[in-house]
């Protein structure tokens, strides 16, 4: 497994990235974009997945990373139930949807699959700087 040095290496914040670029899209159109409740909660739900995956990269330790990714797979479900929402008041088309709760499920499926990973792999997030220079 290759080292990953920048949370933007990982597979479920790119997945999370496009999905969140998708609902941004979507909210702005039509009936969801003048439901300012739901709008704004899925939109702030999305940016949650990629907020905490970035977060807990950059955290010190790996219980701690571990624990931002379980936040961000539950920001995938709280997407996905709102996911429900809009459909049920027909805001999305069927395509719309599915494209959007598909996204939502890999996104969690790959946090499950990287915390598993983590929590069988101890000391595979460490911090490491290598020729670190501060200065003030």
């Amino acid at each position: 497994v290759p080292t990953i040095t920048r949370f933007e290496e990982i597979e479920a914040w790119k997945t999370a990235r496009e999905l969140t670029k998708m609902i941004y899209s979507i909210t702005d159109e039509g009936k969801i974009s003048k439901d300012f409740g739901l709008k704004d909660q899925i939109r702030r739900a999305s940016v949650s997945i990629m907020s905490n995956i970035a977060e807990g990269f950059e955290s010190k330790t790996q219980a701690l990373f571990i624990r931002y990714l379980a936040i961000a797979k539950a920001s995938a479900g709280e997407v996905r139930s709102q996911l429900y929402v809009a459909q049920d008041v027909k805001y999305l088309t069927e395509q719309q949807f599915t494209t959007l709760f598909q996204m939502a499920e890999k996104a969690s499926r790959q946090l499950s699959r990287f915390i598993a990973y983590l929590e069988t792999h101890p000391d595979s997030h460490r911090i490491k700087e290598d020729s670190a220079v501060y200065e003030v």
